[in-house]
């Protein structure tokens, strides 16, 4: 049993590090593919986000305070990961309050850059679909030589919701593996009692 769980451990740890990457990894393509569509069909951006060639354009300027916080908080959330490794939580036989520090904050990090991150980008997703022009956009891209995409070109939205979700998964079964390696180590507390006892008598 000691031998499932240490690789368990070994094998989440890993991957809530690697779900931590993909975060960073998305939050830099989420505005790409808006970048290279919609930043230069507003002429002025500092001074007026209205004065625009292609209705509901300026959803690339409303979500970029969002996407550069994004970026932040996904450096952030490798660097807390990172602690499940300088603990060994991945790989120590036994754990101490700083494997369950560390564990605590990485689920504490997950579960609270999922909330805060989700609803916005949804939003962002709706106001990209619902309010850009995209019989303008087509008409400008024409023009100027600029990237076209449709209300259906959404795939940066939609693999931010997939890597929060294998991230919150990630965080799941870190509580399973802290769970699992409390009941272990009583198993092992209660076998070398038992030993104890038998040299005893």
């Amino acid at each position: 049993m000691y031998k499932k769980q240490m690789l368990m451990q070994k094998i989440v740890c890993m991957m809530t590090l690697i779900a931590s990457a993909l975060v960073f990894v998305s939050s830099l393509g989420l505005s790409t593919d808006l970048y290279d569509a919609l930043s230069k069909t507003i002429l002025y951006p500092d001074y007026d986000l209205e004065y625009t060639s292609v209705t509901g354009s300026r959803v690339y300027y409303d979500m970029f305070g969002f996407n550069s916080a994004f970026t932040v908080v996904g450096i952030v959330l490798i660097l807390v990961n990172v602690l499940l490794f300088l603990t060994n939580t991945h790989s120590r036989r036994k754990y101490y309050i700083g494997n369950y520090i560390a564990t605590g904050l990485s689920v504490a990090a997950a579960i609270g850059v999922s909330a805060w991150c989700i609803p916005q980008i949804a939003d962002y997703k709706s106001q990209f679909q619902n309010n850009v022009d995209f019989e303008q956009l087509k008409a400008f891209s024409k023009d100027w030589g600029t990237l076209y995409i449709g209300p259906e070109d959404t795939f940066w939205f939609d693999i931010c919701f997939v890597v929060f979700g294998i991230l919150l998964l990630c965080a799941a079964l870190l509580v399973l593996n802290c769970i699992f390696k409390v009941k272990v180590m009583k198993a092992e507390q209660r076998a070398i009692g038992s030993g104890k006892e038998v040299q005893n008598g």
